[in-house]
């Protein structure tokens, strides 16, 4: 995110991104009852931000990827060695589209796999690819871990 904040990242869409945009970030506890606060704070930062219409796709994107995080990049014990809030989660609006991203300790890829079709988990990915215009992760060496990101266009994109 902050790559993209300053820059240093070829965004989606071109070089057109604004020399300012609007960021908002939080870490929250590891505990998979954050994940409706962070999906509230998505909702009112956008509803803030003028971006009504697409504050329900982003937050149940930010909902599914902190859901990952939760889940997978978390080793089970011992967590004395994590810092407080080893999870980051940023909302960015450059210009032509928002994205959002989930910083987390692993550097292991997200895969998306093909659940049972009566599993009651296993799509989060898939709901992330079908909400957003695009995904993708990056390892973060600076943060030792990946960080996971969907923007959101305001235009059409080839997906």
């Amino acid at each position: 995110m902050a790559a993209l904040y300053s820059g240093g990242w070829q965004a989606p869409g071109g070089s057109d991104w604004p020399s300012s945009a609007r960021v908002a970030t939080r870490s929250p506890e590891p505990a998979a009852s954050t994940v409706a606060a962070a999906r509230l704070f998505t909702l009112r930062t956008l509803g803030r931000w003028g971006e009504s219409s697409l504050a329900d796709d982003v937050a149940a994107v930010v909902s599914e990827l902190l859901a990952n995080a939760f889940k997978h990049a978390l080793p089970a014990e011992p967590r004395s060695a994590m810092p407080a809030r080893p999870i980051r989660l940023g909302l960015l609006d450059p210009g032509p589209c928002l994205l959002c991203a989930v910083a987390d300790p692993s550097p292991l890829a997200p895969v998306a796999s093909e659940p049972d079709w009566l599993a009651e988990s296993g799509r989060g990915l898939q709901v992330v690819a079908s909400l957003a215009s695009q995904w993708g992760f990056c390892v973060a060496p600076d943060l030792q871990g990946k960080v996971v990101w969907a923007t959101f266009a305001r235009q059409a994109w080839p997906r």
